[in-house]
């Protein structure tokens, strides 16, 4: 058999791929794994008493702003990186730019307090477990995604495995900031940062092994 006529043979009956595929794809297993997380959350943590209180508060904003827009920036990474051939481009500003923001108001924060109060902005009440909590939530959410991904056709499996550990982890800041009393701009540059990373990391280990064709 000629190769063209393998094509054409393979080709038969092949159908268009419906527009947004991957994205709704990307979709539907969020809006299973965001529930997963929130439910984990409340079980294990539960939601601060003081939520509505909390609200009027701009430092609350400013954390959720921070792992919304980080949320956001890695849908579209991982969107991408599920598709052959397509390039991140101007999405890496979009990666870089909250946490280097968050990291500037953490600075201007530090600088405006009195030494004295410098380590409780940074360290708070909750440090030696936020990050680790954050992973935990993202659990659900990072299997969500990679699941995802793998049904897909990523051709850099360690960058898209990556980015679906920093979307999880992303949303799982998102819903664990529902819980967290810390909000110092410093506690969240670090700690929450850091519970970022660890499912980031995660990501790139595996998708070397699970997303390669």
């Amino acid at each position: 058999m000629k190769t063209d006529e393998l094509i054409s043979m393979l080709a038969k009956g092949a159908a268009p791929i419906p527009a947004n595929a991957v994205s709704r794809r990307f979709a539907l297993a969020l809006s299973c794994g965001v529930p997963g997380a929130a439910l984990l959350m409340a079980i294990t943590f539960g939601v601060r008493a003081d939520l509505a209180q909390a609200t009027g508060e701009l430092v609350l904003w400013i954390k959720l702003a921070f792992a919304g827009c980080l949320a956001l920036a890695g849908f579209i990474a991982t969107e991408r990186l599920a598709r052959p051939g397509m390039r991140l481009g101007g999405v890496w500003v979009a990666l870089m730019a909250p946490v280097l923001m968050l990291w500037l108001v953490a600075v201007a924060v530090l600088i405006a307090a009195a030494p004295a109060q410098r380590a409780d902005l940074i360290f708070g009440d909750t440090w030696k477990t936020c990050s680790l909590n954050i992973a935990l939530i993202s659990l659900p959410l990072f299997a969500a995604t990679l699941w995802t991904m793998k049904g897909l056709a990523p051709t850099r499996p360690t960058l898209a495995g990556a980015s679906a550990g920093l979307l999880a982890g992303a949303l799982g800041a998102l819903v664990y900031a529902l819980h967290c009393p810390e909000s110092a701009a410093p506690f969240v540059g670090v700690w929450y940062v850091l519970g970022i990373a660890i499912p980031t990391l995660a990501g790139t280990v595996l998708g070397q092994r699970v997303l390669r064709w």
